[in-house]
């Protein structure tokens, strides 16, 4: 016994020690080096001291808050048997400012996050990982293929999810160490778009390893989500019709008006695709007149949505400029719209994927003017044509060339090839989640309903493959409830992919992190999720979001205050059997 308490007094003197130090005292290569987790604690991590930077960072500002942080910006490098260097990333927080907690912040397109700065405004440790194919520097869709044919199966499997989890296990032992405590470090992550697949991802293969996981728009179901990016631009060449891009613009905006009162208020924002689905007639569009002035436009590529005020151009964006557009909306762009949002079927009539719900803009089917001919050209987005190329047909190119002899059934072998491929890597829709939900964890997951880049519809498939594959015997309602002990998601109304829309000025979720903290930590249950709108008539409102599969319900126009309804109908709305594949998918 009083070994023991000489022990443990050891322990409290060298976490005494280390809070009361200053940044520089322990921010050093050597303090750095002697807190490094000895190799063999870790299976199959190799630790390389002499690797080891070190540098304090002081009042550093950061795009999410208006506050200052100082931190110790700490790199090092580790092997694994048989494979390449791997390079850790990590910002550990002043000792004053440590909170017991670890971060780790997901990418976007087929970048792994390249900060570690996200988890300082939480106390909280943050890192990374250059994932052994030099990630910092280049992004995956560049390592993935070893050249035609041969695919680069390490970087895969680092890209889809053990990178960030060997970031997490060795982050968590050099944190305890570095600040010389044995309590608990509440692990987080978070995440939107492929961050979102990449949040999913530690819940499904690290699970044990996080307290805490924020999943917003997740591009997960990887074949089918990649793939369908092609579809709209497949829908064009199928019925033989390239709209201006105006002409869609303002089927969306006559949607949109038309479906926005359809939830009990009218605010510029649709509520309730589902009911706008099953109630509003795109027919009705025919003969509208649609006017756009001549202007600049980008092409996006991964992950990013022109629906959002904030546009980040990639590598794979290119820019052109768009004459006036002037008409009237044709029976042919209303074939089109709706084929698109009707999503993937064969020829067979069988479902290869859903779409964006009604009222989503129509990004992937933006056509771009060609001046030397006066006519709207087809564009085939590079976000599911680069996926096509190099995934699927392993080919080192960076867009398909043409959509040529390509078919609703060509599309569906694609997906079906991808997904068996990539099946264990990057799918990403493991539906057992039970080593996360036994070890404790609290998942928040968020969608945009509006999303015009990953269907919203994919969310709510996952969801309920997990409350079908985790409590196969229980009712519905019994097991969307036990579910919800541990995992609640949100559809946020007329937002689009990962942020708010110009075209709905709806409430978006400002403080997942702090809602999460306090589910995790305080037992706080999200009930509903709290937003805020940005812009429009209601700026500055804070509704709190419904959990699925509840659904948003006014009964007064002027109030922010709405129902949480139960609509069996709108529960089926979102419901899609994907026949086309023999294998099943979640």
């Amino acid at each position: 016994m009083g070994k023991l308490s000489r022990t443990v007094a050891a322990a409290l003197a060298v976490a005494a020690t280390a809070r009361a130090a200053s940044l520089a005292d322990i921010c050093t290569v050597s303090n750095v080096q002697s807190t490094l987790p000895a190799n063999g604690t870790l299976p199959g991590i190799e630790l390389l001291p002499s690797t080891v930077t070190a540098s304090p960072v002081y009042n550093a500002t950061i795009t999410t808050s208006s506050a200052t942080y100082s931190y110790c910006n700490v790199t090092v490098t580790y092997t694994r048997p048989g494979k390449d260097n791997v390079v850790v990333w990590y910002g550990f927080p002043s000792p004053g400012d440590f909170k017991n907690r670890f971060y780790v912040a997901g990418g976007g397109g087929y970048t792994i996050s390249t900060t570690v700065t996200g988890g300082l405004p939480y106390g909280a440790v943050s890192g990374t990982t250059d994932a052994g194919y030099d990630g910092f520097s280049q992004s995956y869709d560049l390592a993935v293929l070893y050249g035609n044919g041969s695919i680069n199966w390490d970087a895969t499997y680092m890209f889809a999810y053990q990178a960030l989890g060997e970031t997490t296990l060795i982050g968590k032992a050099l944190t305890k160490n570095f600040y010389g405590t044995s309590d608990k470090i509440y692990t987080y992550f978070e995440g939107c778009s492929d961050g979102g697949r990449e949040a999913m991802s530690q819940v499904q293969r690290w699970g044990e390893e996080y307290d805490g996981v924020i999943a917003g728009a997740p591009a997960f179901r990887y074949a089918q989500q990649q793939v369908n990016h092609v579809f709209s631009a497949t829908v064009l060449q199928t019925l033989e019709y390239n709209p201006p891009p105006c002409e869609l613009e303002k089927i969306v905006n006559l949607t949109i008006a038309a479906c926005d009162p359809l939830d009990g208020r009218s605010d510029g924002v649709v509520s309730r695709t589902d009911l706008c689905k099953m109630n509003f007639n795109l027919n009705s569009t025919i003969g509208e007149p649609y006017y756009c002035a001549a202007e600049n436009s980008t092409s996006l590529g991964f992950g990013y949505s022109a629906a959002k005020v904030k546009r980040q151009q990639t590598s794979g964006s290119t820019s052109s400029s768009t004459p006036e557009q002037s008409g009237t909306v044709s029976a042919e762009a209303v074939a089109v719209a709706q084929a698109i949002y009707d999503g993937l079927i064969g020829s067979d009539g069988k479902r290869g994927y859903l779409s964006y719900q009604t009222a989503c803009s129509f990004d992937d089917a933006a056509t771009t003017y060609d001046s030397t001919t006066g006519e709207w050209e087809l564009s085939i987005p590079s976000t599911g044509g680069e996926f096509v190329t190099k995934f699927v047909q392993l080919q080192d190119l960076d867009n398909l060339s043409s959509l040529d002899n390509v078919t609703y059934d060509t599309l569906i072998d694609w997906m079906n090839t991808a997904m068996i491929r990539y099946l264990d890597s990057l799918q990403t829709t493991l539906p057992d989640l039970t080593p996360f939900q036994s070890s404790g964890g609290k998942l928040l997951h968020y969608h945009g309903e509006s999303d015009p880049s990953i269907p919203s519809g994919s969310s709510v498939h996952y969801f309920d493959s997990v409350r079908k594959t985790m409590y196969p015997t229980k009712a519905y309602n019994e097991s969307v409830e036990a579910l919800g002990d541990w995992y609640r998601f949100f559809l946020v109304p007329g937002a689009a992919h990962c942020g708010v829309n110009s075209l709905q000025p709806g409430p978006y979720p400002q403080s997942n992190m702090d809602t999460i903290i306090a589910w995790v930590e305080q037992g706080v249950v999200p009930e509903r999720l709290n937003a805020s709108v940005s812009s429009g008539s209601y700026a500055g409102e804070t509704q709190m979001l419904c959990n699925w599969p509840l659904r948003p319900k006014w009964s007064d126009n002027s109030t922010s205050e709405f129902d949480c309804v139960y609509d069996q109908e709108s529960i089926d709305n979102w419901t899609y059997d994907f026949d086309a594949f023999k294998l099943p998918v979640y």
